[in-house]
């Protein structure tokens, strides 16, 4: 999922250099330049595989953005400050027309190794199917895109300009601050925005396919059309707080907006790959 890291409750305010940032997501305790730290695991329902397709293009891209998530965390927990100031997309910057380059470099940096997880086990699932079918170039086209675009949904919902009695997360020299951070100052990491598009595209072109999901000790399989829409109904229930604030550290708007540019890229996907055909199902070799 998609983080706002400054949500975490920082005690002593946060530096562009800092040498520690202790921070706190839902029930996980982390410290970067601490590395150990202690989970307390929710119940979860987890995508574990899905029906393949039939030939097509070897997923490079999408092991190799795998790859690259996990080689970015290794340098994050190598790196004081995690690089959350210096690479996440921070709304107010954004909105701004400055560092701009963080829309993308944001999409590869995590909070701790369960977001890496759980993020990197989505973008395995869900993202071969895609790539094998449009090629490695519009993929990677698609997925850059889609990651940007999530972070701008992101931005629009929490940036404001006339944010005041507040601080700053990664202004430079500031005092020590209780708490009261700028909503539109919290960076915000991770894949999720990227693969929220993957998935949103993953229901147009196969939306028969089977999902393998693990929950507890079970295994079962619901097709891809049940599983990615009861997932985009709790991104908006959270977004738009329907049942209750879905707020806290998770950038839902970037979810939901990463779910939407998918779709319409799928659309486009399905009606003009050169391998699926035109308007056609692509067709499924069920998973061993």
């Amino acid at each position: 999922m998609a983080q706002k890291y400054g949500d975490f409750g920082i005690p002593e305010g946060c530096y562009r250099n800092k040498k520690r940032a202790a921070f706190r997501y839902e029930n996980i305790s982390f410290d970067i330049g601490n590395p150990y730290f202690f989970i307390k695991p929710k119940l979860m329902l987890f995508p574990i595989g899905d029906d393949q397709v039939r030939g097509g293009h070897f997923p490079w891209l999408s092991y190799g953005f795998i790859a690259l998530c996990i080689l970015m965390f290794i340098v994050q927990m190598q790196t004081p400050s995690g690089l959350f100031c210096e690479w996440g997309a921070i709304p107010n910057d954004i909105l701004q027309g400055r560092h701009l380059s963080t829309l993308f470099t944001s999409i590869f940096l995590h909070s701790n190794f369960q977001h890496l997880l759980g993020n990197m086990l989505f973008l395995w699932v869900f993202a071969d199917n895609i790539e094998a079918n449009v090629n490695h170039r519009p993929f990677l086209v698609f997925f850059l895109l889609g990651g940007a675009i999530a972070a701008m949904s992101h931005v629009f919902a929490e940036g404001n300009f006339v944010e005041s009695y507040c601080c700053a997360i990664c202004e430079e020299n500031v005092a020590p601050c209780n708490g009261d951070y700028c909503s539109g100052s919290i960076p915000m990491i991770g894949a999720s925005g990227a693969i929220s598009a993957v998935m949103g595209a993953y229901l147009v072109m196969f939306p028969k396919s089977r999902i393998k999901l693990l929950f507890l000790f079970f295994f079962f399989r619901l097709p891809a059309f049940v599983f990615l829409i009861f997932w985009i109904l709790l991104q908006l229930n959270n977004g738009l707080g329907i049942f209750g604030d879905g707020g806290g550290s998770v950038a839902w708007w970037a979810h939901i907006g990463g779910f939407a540019f998918g779709l319409l890229a799928g659309l486009y996907f399905r009606n003009h790959s050169s391998y699926i055909g035109l308007g056609k199902e692509p067709e499924v070799l069920e998973e061993v």
